[in-house]
């Protein structure tokens, strides 16, 4: 894969609004992100397999490499992940105690 192009702006507004366009579509996708990561928590048996640190990893290293292949900057994405799936992880636990029935605390 190339790198994406990014429009080039002729002020500061238009950088504004297009990184607001590009946020609409981030906030989209992990409105959609969260919806398999709630569904997920039916699947898992306990809470080592929410936290799934193999997986975690799994997950940084694909998207590093993405990142790469795209032009991104790899440790923003890297960090930027890490933060999103900890998020997730805390929203799968709850969701996970309360299909058992137990208490959260995180």
């Amino acid at each position: 894969m190339k790198n994406l192009q990014v429009l080039t702006c002729d002020s500061l507004d238009d950088v504004r609004l297009n990184i607001d366009r590009i946020d609409r579509q981030i906030v989209a996708c992990l409105a959609e992100r969260g919806g398999y990561v709630k569904q997920a928590a039916k699947f898992k048996k306990s809470t080592d397999d929410v936290r799934a640190p193999q997986r975690v990893e799994q997950v940084i290293n694909k998207v590093a490499a993405l990142a790469g292949e795209l032009g991104a900057n790899t440790d923003v994405t890297k960090q930027v992940y890490r933060a999103m799936i900890s998020g997730f992880i805390n929203a799968e636990l709850a969701e996970h105690a309360a299909l058992q029935n137990t208490a959260y605390e995180p």
